[in-house]
């Protein structure tokens, strides 16, 4: 089968849709079909054409209406060069299906080449009506009519979880059922070489993503706070760059926790897996979450974790039996988790053991095939 992938962003950008994006497309080559990854051009100075990691990878301009009369003169002409590339891919690769994940403008394009080569549609949503930083969806009616159409053309619709799901069938025209849930997953053998952070203690808290308010890292400073005076030997370490560190440095400083509070910038994938090993517990106190790989990444690890209760993260886990799910807008009901586990070892061990063995149900080993399955059951 010739598939190709449209992911919002690929390499050398760096995120989830793109690190899924990736070991998906392995695992199909792997598994003998064609695939290319087809994605936006941006920066317009990456190449057009290039082979990333045994993966043929094709970059276009995807321009769309902007407001200035100079950005709308130049648009036909920009509409025209951009159909032209991607008629001129699809000639050369003739593909089976298009398959999106994360719908941007990449999902305009896809659904209009899908309609034009009459090839099968699929939409995978990963929470980008809920999540993103500046509230796209919420500001531009072009992405939210195109989402509709594109919903309604696709011979399948997939999300993360159940929590994005749902949002679509109520915000987006998807109708209830008709949308299928394959998780993202993760390598169990990722293979990454530790590499540790320098910290002015041994035992931690961790949390790590994108510094941003949804990710919910004040709530984590906050509750670290109150069970700070009775853990006095243990810090806390945020991992992730973005425009909230700044804030959190200072509300750090502004608690009287400057020396118990480490926030080294975003992490390399050796430095997570040093982190996670080291760490006395893990926690993901995102406000919304519409999956959470990194909570994958932490039972993966065998730390013990702590997960929000908003959104789809709560879905990877049971409560009380391979995490602990817990609202982190309440700062003392999450404050007191964390002093749970810092101060119940066994408690901690068994979540640690029960979690490793939770993470394997979503090895790209078993994700794969899902989308493997879906596939031929729409091209014949």
């Amino acid at each position: 089968m010739r598939i190709a992938l449209i992911p919002s962003a690929y390499a050398p950008a760096v995120g989830g849709v793109e690190e899924l994006t990736a070991r998906l497309a392995g695992r199909l080559l792997g598994s003998g079909d064609e695939v290319e990854v087809w994605t936006i051009r941006h920066p317009a100075d990456l190449p057009q054409d290039e082979v990333v990691a045994g993966i043929r990878v094709r970059r276009f301009m995807m321009p769309t209406p902007r407001m200035s009369l100079r950005a709308l003169a130049a648009l036909p002409r920009a509409v025209r060069q951009a159909w032209k590339a991607l008629r001129g891919a699809a000639s050369e690769f003739e593909p089976d299906l298009i398959h999106v994940q994360c719908f941007s403008v990449n999902g305009i394009y896809a659904t209009w080449l899908a309609r034009r080569l009459a090839v099968p549609l699929v939409l995978t949503l990963q929470g980008e009506t809920v999540m993103d930083d500046s509230d796209i969806y919420g500001r531009s009616v072009t992405l939210r009519v195109s989402l509709r159409r594109a919903i309604h053309q696709a011979a399948a619709v997939t999300a993360c979880s159940r929590f994005v799901l749902e949002d679509v069938e109520q915000h987006y025209g998807l109708e209830p059922g008709r949308g299928l849930v394959i998780p993202n997953g993760v390598e169990l053998n990722e293979g990454a070489v530790p590499e540790a952070l320098s910290l002015p203690f041994e035992r931690f808290v961790l949390g790590f993503g994108r510094a941003v308010h949804n990710k919910g890292f004040d709530l984590l400073l906050s509750a670290f706070a109150e069970i700070a005076p009775r853990h006095p030997d243990v810090g806390l370490v945020i991992g992730g760059s973005g425009p909230a560190r700044d804030d959190l440095s200072r509300s750090a400083a502004a608690a009287g926790l400057r020396e118990r509070v480490a926030l080294p910038g975003a992490l390399s994938r050796g430095q997570v897996a040093w982190a996670l090993d080291a760490a006395r517990v893990f926690v993901m106190p995102s406000r919304v979450e519409p999956f959470g790989i990194v909570v994958i990444e932490a039972l993966r690890a065998g730390c013990p974790t702590i997960v929000s209760s908003h959104g789809g993260a709560s879905e990877i886990v049971s409560d009380g039996e391979d995490a602990l799910v817990v609202d982190p807008c309440d700062t003392i009901a999450l404050a007191t988790a964390i002093d749970r586990l810092l101060s119940d070892r066994s408690l901690a061990a068994q979540l640690g053991r029960s979690g490793g063995a939770r993470a394997a149900g979503f090895d790209w080993r078993v994700i794969a095939p899902q989308y493997r399955e879906l596939y031929e059951r729409i091209t014949h």
